[in-house]
């Protein structure tokens, strides 16, 4: 073949592919049922199989050697081929412009190829594991994952982030200043230090974003310094109007089924069929009156596991998990099992029914063995106002309550796009936590 005529198809190929990506989601999203438990994380420490690492959210510095794992199964328990990509973002989260040869060290399609065939489950699955390959900027990307023999059939999207720390972050939480809301809510106090980083207006140059519990629909952006001072180089975010304040929400509701042999925590009972099995949490009530109560929990988060094995990848089976809440109808509302298993999405996946005669709200939900946090939130009326101008996607508030007190982990991202730049890079992270206990 003709030198001119491999470099045509070559362009062909990658007109195709960024047209095609045009189409691509930015958001995590799983658009196949069949499809569940994906995970993104950093494989951390020295035990890759452990599964609380999890737990860490998908955002890694550039500087040290760290693998991101990408996890999911598929549940029509035959191979399928699939095939993922990279998708680069700006600091919103919208695609950018930068051609894959800009971010990519190589040809920017994938093929997922580790898989193995569930073990002793009754309900059968292919696991499949995938290391993320490494980019070149820092900043926000999103992994799509598709058909390899049907490229525009998309089966889920999971976001990720990779950082390069140029400028220093310092930072502090606390109870809000305002008396007001010294019981409800928290405040992120922060610095940013950009001492041998030119900056040519240090005021309107970098993008910040807070981030609460490792929650896309938990965010403050927008934010600008109190004070620059100029000559230490130095940023001063000290908001008195309340802008960089979060909810502090309620400690997470949690549960364990990591085994079916016995009860574990906040289980009801068990019920075993020859085809699947069944676990009922525990019945739950409203929290949001009363004292606050310390517990611990994973913020939200999940972990995948299998008590006597400890092979939860392929040995943990799928439950049907029955949640109850014990409540009065809410008239021209919708309630929802909240979690990041479903990526804090409020769909027909997680949505609840009321039941007259048990005068509660249920949902059934199949998830894997594990131990889960999860919290109930409501659609149909409105949140409390946030004085940050979150844009709130469910009341949380109601059933669950806000206490100042409650454990949580805040991330700060800054963003900024340097001259002769086409897009946003991530210069700037610091993870915080408030009211930490261990």
């Amino acid at each position: 073949m003709p030198p001119f005529f491999r470099l045509f198809l070559l362009l062909s190929g990658m007109v195709l592919v960024q047209a095609s990506a045009q189409k691509l989601p930015t958001e995590d999203r799983i658009a196949d049922p069949a499809i569940k438990t994906v995970l993104l994380y950093p494989v951390l420490g020295n035990d890759p199989t452990d599964p609380a690492q999890t737990l860490n959210p998908p955002i890694i510095d550039q500087s040290v050697e760290t693998q991101l794992m990408l996890e999911f199964d598929d549940l029509t328990a035959t191979f399928r081929p699939f095939r993922a990509k990279f998708v680069h973002c700006n600091a919103d989260w919208q695609r950018s412009i930068l051609n894959d040869i800009e971010f990519t060290y190589e040809y920017n399609d994938y093929p997922i190829q580790d898989y193995q065939i569930s073990q002793n489950t009754k309900i059968p699955y292919y696991h499949y594991r995938f290391p993320v390959p490494k980019v070149k900027l820092p900043g926000n990307y999103v992994l799509v994952v598709y058909n390899e023999r049907n490229p525009n059939q998309i089966y889920f999207s999971r976001r990720f982030s990779t950082y390069l720390n140029r400028v220093g972050v310092s930072a502090t939480a606390q109870f809000a200043n305002d008396p007001q809301f010294r019981f409800t809510d928290q405040q992120i106090n922060f610095e940013i230090s950009y001492r041998g980083y030119p900056l040519i207006s240090p005021q309107d140059d970098l993008k910040i974003v807070i981030r609460q519990n490792f929650r896309d629909d938990r965010v403050i952006t927008g934010l600008r310094p109190t004070n620059v001072r100029a000559f230490d180089n130095l940023l001063e975010y000290r908001l008195f109007d309340l802008k960089n304040t979060f909810p502090g929400g309620n400690e997470y509701r949690y549960f364990d089924t990591r085994t079916v042999l016995s009860r574990g925590n906040y289980i009801e009972r068990i019920e075993r069929r020859e085809d699947r099995n069944t676990v009922f949490v525990n019945a739950d009530g409203i929290r949001s009156v009363g004292a606050y109560v310390q517990t611990d929990d994973f913020n939200g988060q999940y972990v995948i596991d299998h008590l006597e094995t400890r092979i939860g990848a392929t040995q943990a089976d799928y439950i049907t998990t029955v949640f109850t809440l014990r409540m009065d109808e809410v008239p021209n509302a919708e309630l929802f099992v909240n979690s990041a298993f479903n990526f804090w999405q409020l769909n027909d996946l997680n949505r609840m029914s009321y039941v007259p005669d048990l005068r509660a709200y249920r949902a059934e939900i199949q998830l894997k063995q594990g131990i889960y946090n999860y919290n109930y939130s409501v659609k149909g009326i409105p949140p409390p106002v946030s004085r940050s101008g979150m844009n709130l996607t469910g009341n949380e508030t109601l059933i669950e309550g806000n206490y100042s007190d409650t454990e949580n982990d805040y991330e700060i991202l800054v963003y900024h796009r340097p001259p002769a730049s086409r897009a946003d890079q991530l210069v700037g992270y610091r993870r915080i936590g408030y009211n930490k206990r261990k």
